[in-house]
């Protein structure tokens, strides 16, 4: 499956609405969010097309806060660029979500960490090159055949992180998708913290 399926075949039922992300979220999101663009860690290609995002959950629930599809491009972000995604299915590859924006295709995979366990509370999407290509089949990767935004690599990284120690690890390189690294942890501010780390180690390399 190519990448260009993921988008094709990815089906996102979106309620529009005003913001749903409350201030005391967005303060904390927002502030990594600001940081990794900096880093180049999110935003976008030449060809317009953005990259990377942030997600939290709402406790108690699977439900989670995400910066909205494309939202790579713009340099700073508001409360308008952050959804709730409240329902999805790996298996119809779709998802349901309400708020300014749309949630992309990408919200599965943050979806499917969540699940996995219940003290993770916050995922980050980036991309790096050299982290990839440095990290790709040393810490825990995604089957290369499995693109982004596909029902394939959902069900993948719920496979990895049946596996306690790579639970721990609080990373995941998606190996068929260049570039793409997951991280995620207890808040917001570890798994900021943790790809912080990854990026120095790399960069220092």
């Amino acid at each position: 499956m190519t990448q260009d399926d993921g988008y094709i075949k990815f089906r996102c039922h979106w309620k529009k609405t005003g913001p749903v992300l409350p201030e005391v979220l967005f303060n904390k999101i927002n502030k990594w969010r600001n940081r990794l663009y900096e880093m180049k860690l999110i935003g976008a290609y030449k060809n317009g097309i953005g990259y990377g995002n942030l997600s939290i959950r709402i406790s108690g629930t699977n439900n989670f806060y995400i910066s909205g599809s494309a939202t790579g491009n713009f340099k700073f972000t508001g409360p308008e660029h952050y959804t709730v995604v409240t329902n999805y299915n790996y298996e119809k590859n779709s998802l349901s979500c309400s708020g300014p924006i749309k949630a992309s295709s990408e919200s599965l995979s943050h979806a499917a960490i969540y699940e996995c366990n219940n003290n993770i509370n916050a995922v980050i999407h980036v991309h790096h090159l050299k982290m990839w290509e440095k990290y790709i089949n040393d810490l825990p990767t995604t089957n290369m055949e499995f693109s982004f935004g596909t029902p394939e690599i959902a069900n993948d990284i719920a496979s990895l992180l049946q596996n306690e120690k790579n639970l721990n690890t609080g990373i995941i390189i998606m190996g068929g998708h260049r570039e793409g690294i997951l991280f995620f942890g207890i808040d917001i501010d570890e798994t900021g913290k943790l790809t912080t780390d990854y990026y120095n180690l790399a960069k220092n390399e």
